[in-house]
């Protein structure tokens, strides 16, 4: 009996630990488990005739709010070419309403509901004759005769019993590697489903560290912990952070998600101890108001947060990630605004802006209505408006959501963004006329290469202050080959066409001096090769200062070149 999994994941790099956790919790019948994953960008007719040719005997599905409308639309023909598949369903988006998921999507036999491991492996021992349907624990099910039957809640797992998911990882090339220690969350944040599972359960330091050790021989580019919160046990989160330092590869990086404001000093001394790349964490700040953080059951001092980021921004050597939330009972766009400006003046190396996502088991799924808040019918639910924010006001945060993902996240144009911010009263400003800039410029809704961007940005950059154009063509320089030795050359860089013997001299002396391109890579390259390894700038020809990019050499928290100035060539 063939069972197959089906996870369709949002994008390609991303894999479902759900998926392999089952399969490697099958017990006896693992063999005859496969797994199929696919992504949302893939044709639905693609995915039905792949499904179709496995000829699976029972098919599950790995629901979520990303993924779920094409779920649903792949059930309606699924059953159609496979009619006598018994199909399964599992996942948070379905497990809260598992009799309304029943009746509207006939096709399907039933819900796995919650922790779905051992769940799934009787199940399986159900379908080869073993026990009966209604004495396994976590499902909801229609019997033969149509009616709906619930067989209770499943206990929660035992961590430490749970196998490895991971072995042959040739498959996983590329992707992202997905990890968990531990589930369940102390904290009571309204909006998360994490919330409703209190009990925070660890799998033990010993296993975990023999699997971290799989991933450093494996030499897999990133592993990131799917742990809600990785800080909530200050000695387990030193013993692991030892753990990784004492046995860096070089080229394996963690991915945290914490709770800045629980770090001790302790902790804070060991994240600034580590090589640089090594480790990035996720910090949730969702707003710095206070009555907002309230109402979502976020006792958070944000002062505390502002002192522990600063902290481990003076080891210059961990990539932080700060979130902040729009759509939050009593969060006005005046309050937005300013919890923008607060986390920003921070300069994470990603800042992103999240709108609420009203699910099916929150709290905030609860209360809704009482807090006036509208959202999607479908998923993934997200905000419209509520009481305190309009959805033209949601809408004007979505533009500013692009543009900082495009001119701030990318970290490609950093240094002509940091003058514009002088240009502004505040840092929202800066966005909100950026955003505006792009709607009147019709430059929304199109997609645009890097250098696009850069035009766009000077575009927009002259609009403001014809003055400082020699200021941000400058800035604007350094950013584009900050990043990479770019092909095409701006029309308003300077004119280089008559210097290029000038510079190939320059590589030429340094061939036989390594003055500047230094270490073994460098030191086998003639003159030609450097050149075209590196690039040789001159920003202004009044001052005759040239920079020399080094791409070999790069910043591990920007991406940027090692940029050296170089007075004369």
């Amino acid at each position: 009996m063939k069972t197959l999994l089906i996870a369709i994941n949002a994008k390609y790099i991303h894999s479902n630990l759900a998926v392999y956790s089952l399969k490697a919790s099958a017990g006896q019948w693992k063999d005859e488990v496969e797994i199929a994953e696919y992504t949302i960008n893939h044709l639905r007719e693609d995915i039905l005739a792949d499904i179709y040719r496995r000829k699976p005997d029972v098919a599950a599905i790995s629901c979520y709010i990303w993924n779920m409308e094409y779920v649903q639309s792949l059930l309606k023909d699924l059953k159609k070419v496979l009619p006598e598949v018994d199909i399964w369903l599992g996942g948070p988006e379905v497990s809260y309403d598992c009799e309304e998921v029943l009746v509207r999507e006939p096709s399907v036999r039933g819900i796995m509901a919650g922790e779905g491991e051992t769940t799934f492996r009787e199940l399986l021992g159900w379908y080869h004759g073993e026990g009966s349907l209604a004495e396994i624990k976590g499902l909801v099910y229609r019997d033969e005769a149509g009616k709906f039957c619930r067989t209770g809640v499943r206990e929660y797992e035992k961590l430490d019993e749970l196998p490895f998911v991971y072995g042959d990882m040739t498959k996983f090339q590329n992707r992202i590697i997905y990890y968990e220690s531990s589930r369940g969350c102390p904290f009571s944040c309204s909006y998360c489903l994490s919330s409703i599972d209190k009990r925070v359960r660890f799998r033990s330091l010993p296993l975990v560290k023999k699997e971290l050790a799989f991933f450093l021989e494996q030499k897999v580019p990133q592993v990131k912990f799917v742990d809600r919160t990785f800080n909530v046990n200050h000695a387990r989160t030193k013993e692991l952070l030892r753990f990784i330092k004492e046995n860096d590869n070089g080229i394996t990086n963690f991915h945290f998600e914490i709770s800045a404001d629980l770090l001790d000093d302790e902790e804070i001394g060991l994240l600034n101890s580590l090589r640089p790349g090594l480790v990035q964490l996720e910090i949730g700040v969702q707003s710095t108001d206070g009555q907002v953080l309230t109402a979502i059951h976020r006792a958070v001092d944000f002062d505390v947060i502002v002192d522990k980021v600063r902290r481990i921004q003076k080891g210059r050597n961990v990539h932080q990630h700060l979130d902040l939330i729009a759509g939050l009972p009593y969060g006005t766009l005046k309050e937005f605004r300013s919890s923008f400006n607060d986390v920003y003046s921070l300069r994470p190396q990603q800042f992103q802006l999240g709108f609420l996502k009203v699910l099916k088991g929150s709290e905030m799924g609860r209360r809704a209505e009482e807090f006036g808040v509208v959202r999607t019918d479908r998923p993934p639910y997200e905000v419209l408006s509520t009481d305190w924010l309009s959805y033209g006001e949601v809408l004007k945060i979505k533009g500013i959501e692009e543009m900082v993902e495009v001119y701030y996240n990318s970290w490609q144009f950093a240094r002509t963004v940091e003058l514009l911010t002088e240009e502004f009263e505040d840092y929202f400003g800066l966005y909100e006329a950026l955003a505006d800039f792009y709607e009147e410029q019709g430059y929304n809704g199109r997609s645009h290469s890097r250098m696009e961007r850069l035009l766009i940005l000077r575009e927009f950059a002259l609009s403001l202050n014809l003055a400082r154009q020699a200021a941000f063509d400058q800035a604007l320089l350094m950013d584009l080959y900050a990043r990479e030795k770019s092909k095409s050359r701006p029309a308003f860089a300077p004119d280089l066409s008559g210097r290029k013997n000038e510079i190939y001299e320059f590589y030429k002396k340094e061939a036989g001096e390594h003055q500047y391109l230094t270490g073994d890579t460098y030191e086998a390259m003639n003159a030609r090769q450097l050149l075209n390894q590196t690039h040789l700038e001159i920003l202004s020809e009044e001052t005759e200062k040239w920079y020399l990019f080094d791409y070999q050499k790069r910043d591990p928290l920007t991406g940027d070149a090692r940029i050296i100035q170089i007075q004369n060539i």
